[in-house]
C-alpha cells in the first residue's frame, strides 16, 4: 500500500519542526543535505522500541507567532486568485512586515556565506554539507568550484517565549468572538 501525502498543515509543521531539528543537531542536517543532493536515499527509520512523542511545540509556537503579528495562516490559506495584483501586493506588504516583526524580536540571523551573491567561490574537501547545498553539475569530488546563488541564513540566537504548562502549542491563533 502506498503510503498517504501529508496535508498542507502537516506539511507546515514538519517543515517547522524540521527547521529546528537541523539547526540543532548536525548530524540530521548533514542527513538532509544528502537526501536533497540526490546522494543518499531514502530509507525508513528504525523502529522506536517504544514509540515517542515528536514534540513540535517550538515549531507550533513560531507559526503562532507569525500568525497572531501577520496573520501569517490567513494569507496562506486565502485562495488569492479572485484578487488584483494591487489588493495582493497590498496585503503581502503586511505579512511582509509583520513575519519581519517575528524574525527580528526572536531570532538572530547571520548568512552562512560572507561572501555577496553571484562571487566565484571554492569549496575544499570537507566543507560543511549541512550548511551548503551544491547545485547545477555536481560530479566528481572536491575542490569545487562555483558562483554562490544564495549566502544561505543560520540562527546565531533564538529568543522564543516560554511556554506555560497550560499552553497548547497547537492552538496557533484562538477563535474571536465580539460581545
Amino acid at each position: 500500500m502506498a503510503p498517504t501525502k501529508p496535508s498542507l498543515p502537516s506539511r507546515l509543521a514538519l517543515a517547522f519542526s524540521s527547521f529546528f531539528t537541523i539547526l540543532s543537531r548536525p548530524d540530521f542536517a548533514a542527513a538532509v543535505a544528502r537526501l536533497e543532493a540526490g546522494t543518499e536515499k531514502p530509507s525508513p527509520a528504525p523502529a522506536p522500541a517504544e514509540p515517542k512523542a515528536q514534540d513540535n511545540s517550538a515549531a507550533l509556537q513560531l507559526l503562532g507567532l507569525l500568525q497572531r503579528e501577520a496573520r501569517f495562516i490567513d494569507f496562506i490559506a486565502e485562495d488569492v486568485a479572485a484578487y488584483s495584483d494591487a489588493d495582493i501586493g497590498a496585503a503581502a506588504r503586511l505579512v511582509h512586515e509583520g513575519c519581519r516583526r517575528v524574525l527580528t524580536e526572536h531570532f538572530e540571523l547571520a548568512p552562512v556565506r560572507p561572501e555577496a551573491e553571484g562571487s566565484r567561490i571554492t569549496l575544499a574537501a570537507g566543507f560543511d554539507a549541512a550548511a551548503i547545498r551544491l547545485t547545477g553539475n555536481v560530479v566528481g569530488e572536491p575542490p569545487f568550484a562555483g558562483s554562490l546563488g544564495h549566502r544561505g541564513w543560520r540562527v546565531t540566537a533564538s529568543r522564543l517565549p516560554r511556554l506555560t504548562g497550560s499552553h497548547d502549542p497547537s492552538i496557533l491563533a484562538q477563535a474571536e468572538v465580539e460581545l
